[in-house]
Parts: C-alpha cells; structure tokens; sequence
C-alpha cells in the first residue's frame, strides 16, 4: 500500500510560513527550507529584544533623570535615594518624563528631596 503524505496539509503549512515571511529578501522570502530557518531565527530575535527593550528604555530614563538631577545641582543616586527617604513612590518612566517635559515639577521634586 503507498504511503499517505497528506499533501494538502503541507501545502497549507508551506502557504502558511512562506506568508509569514513575505517581506524578506531573496531566497529567505521565497523557498521554503531557507525561509523556515530565516523565521526561526526571527522568531528567537524578536523573543529575546522584547525583553532587551525593557532594559534599554530604563537606561534611557536613568540618563535622562541624571541629567535634569545635575541641573538642578544633585547627583541621580542621591535623588533616588532622597525619594526613597521620603517616601515619594515615583517610577523611572515617569521621573524622565518630568524631567523632559516638566522641568518646573521636577525642580520642586529635587527641592523636596535636597531640602
């Protein structure tokens, strides 16, 4: 008795991934070994920068908060430190956006830290 390979589910799971890949250069958007391998790999990338993202933007906001901090004449260790001291529950993402586009707020913040 012949074997059965079901080719109409492979078809479908070929459509499906050479879909995926639609966008990608050459033989990765086209062919079906080079284009599964392409998507592994990319699939893997994006896993591990969604979570490198998180770390980047927190970098972000700490210049940010150190720069604005050394404006207004305190280093960013002793403004987190005074923040927590005084009990003040601010997170990052939020400081650095004071800091850029509220300098006045972020000033009275600092005041209240140092003073």
């Amino acid at each position: 008795m012949p074997r059965a390979k079901n080719n109409v589910a492979a078809k479908r799971r070929h459509k499906k991934l050479l879909g995926m890949v639609s966008g990608y250069r050459l033989s990765r958007g086209k062919l079906y070994t080079v284009a599964k391998d392409q998507l592994e790999k990319s699939l893997r990338y994006a896993y591990r920068d969604r979570r490198a993202k998180k770390r980047t933007f927190r970098e972000l906001w700490i210049i940010r908060i150190n720069a604005a901090c050394r404006l207004n004449g305190i280093t960013y260790s002793r403004f987190i430190k005074g923040l927590k001291d005084k009990n003040i529950d601010l997170n990052r993402k939020s400081l650095a956006h004071l800091a850029m586009h509220e300098p006045e707020a972020f000033k009275s913040l600092v005041e209240q830290v140092a003073g």
